[in-house]
């Protein structure tokens, strides 16, 4: 029914398609004592944003906020980094810098949970969470992709598969992964990864796009076979296509420049450049609503019309 956008400076805001109005709640405004986010998720009951500072939670019906702390792990770990909301088991998964959450809206409880593996810590240090379907959640990390099977506690030790670049996983490429983002399909999951490397460490964080076909193959998409960057934002799929928004990791500044936005033919494998002057290089984020491609920049929102835009952009080049 509505659309919800985090900002990082300018609170929450709140599209209604139905009468192409907005709302928005900051401290400027009056309406939320706080203005940096970094995630959102929503039910018809209540809307969970993820700061810095904890979770802020709306409660639809009321229009409050409130505010939950986490106590376990410090004050890191009330940065919330990811946030997705489970309809089949009415359940909230929270990714925090440390450890993971379960809030069960059922019973309004919140549980723990330490997904530490081989003493990494940044194997608990959630970055990305997707539900997928009724059987599985994937949350990834800082160090590795965690595989979480439903249909067991998740406490149990055979719960959870873990995926990182040791058993010849994600081509057994780098010192480890850091996961960015995930779409899933129901043959593949296509996983994005940061891009850190040093010239101390050259192999630390390669970066990269993998499409992982849920049994053993792994085919890597990076800057070597079209992609122009490694640094991976974010992905969307609309139809036959993966839209993939990058970054370039600076080795002497350690810092990110963004490198656009690209289209992979999930038929071919083709990667194609989208080319428009009216997109920013950098892209953060990358929403489908069905109709409208909604793209989060540096410099704001960008809502695009797809189906107008999609014959332009197949070519690679603006008409």
């Amino acid at each position: 029914t509505n659309l919800w956008f985090a900002t990082n400076g300018n609170g929450i805001f709140k599209f209604i398609p139905g009468s192409n109005a907005w709302m928005s709640y900051s401290t400027s405004v009056g309406n939320l004592q706080h203005d940096f986010f970094y995630c959102i998720a929503a039910n018809k009951d209540y809307v969970w944003a993820g700061s810095t500072d904890g979770l802020f939670i709306l409660d639809v019906k009321s229009g409050s906020w409130t505010k939950r702390k986490f106590g376990l792990g410090g004050q890191l770990a009330n940065w919330i980094r990811a946030l997705a909301f489970d309809k089949y088991e009415n359940v909230l998964w929270i990714g925090r810098f440390k450890y993971l959450t379960k809030f069960d809206l059922k019973d309004k409880r919140y549980s723990d949970y330490d997904l530490t593996v081989r003493k990494n810590e940044k194997t608990n240090n959630i970055k990305t969470i997707q539900v997928d379907g009724d059987s599985l959640v994937w949350f990834g990390t800082e160090a590795g992709l965690h595989k979480y099977d439903k249909s067991k506690d998740l406490n149990d030790n055979n719960a959870i598969t873990f995926y990182d670049t040791k058993y010849n996983f994600f081509d057994g490429e780098g010192e480890q992964v850091s996961i960015t983002s995930l779409l899933l399909e129901r043959k593949n999951i296509w996983i994005g990864l940061d891009e850190f490397i040093t010239p101390e460490r050259p192999e630390f964080n390669l970066g990269g796009l993998f499409r992982f076909n849920r049994r053993n193959d792994w085919q890597r998409f990076d800057d070597k076979n079209g992609l122009p960057a490694n640094g991976i934002y974010d992905l969307e799929r609309t139809g036959n296509y993966i839209w993939v928004s990058l970054y370039q990791f600076g080795k002497s500044t350690k810092e990110s420049f963004g490198r656009g936005i690209v289209l992979i033919d999930r038929l071919n494998n083709q990667v194609i450049p989208v080319r428009d002057e009216r997109i920013p290089a950098t892209v953060y984020s990358i929403f489908f609503d069905g109709t409208n491609l909604w793209l989060g920049t540096e410099s704001g929102l960008i809502k695009v019309n797809f189906f107008n835009k999609l014959a332009q952009w197949k070519s690679g080049v603006k008409k």
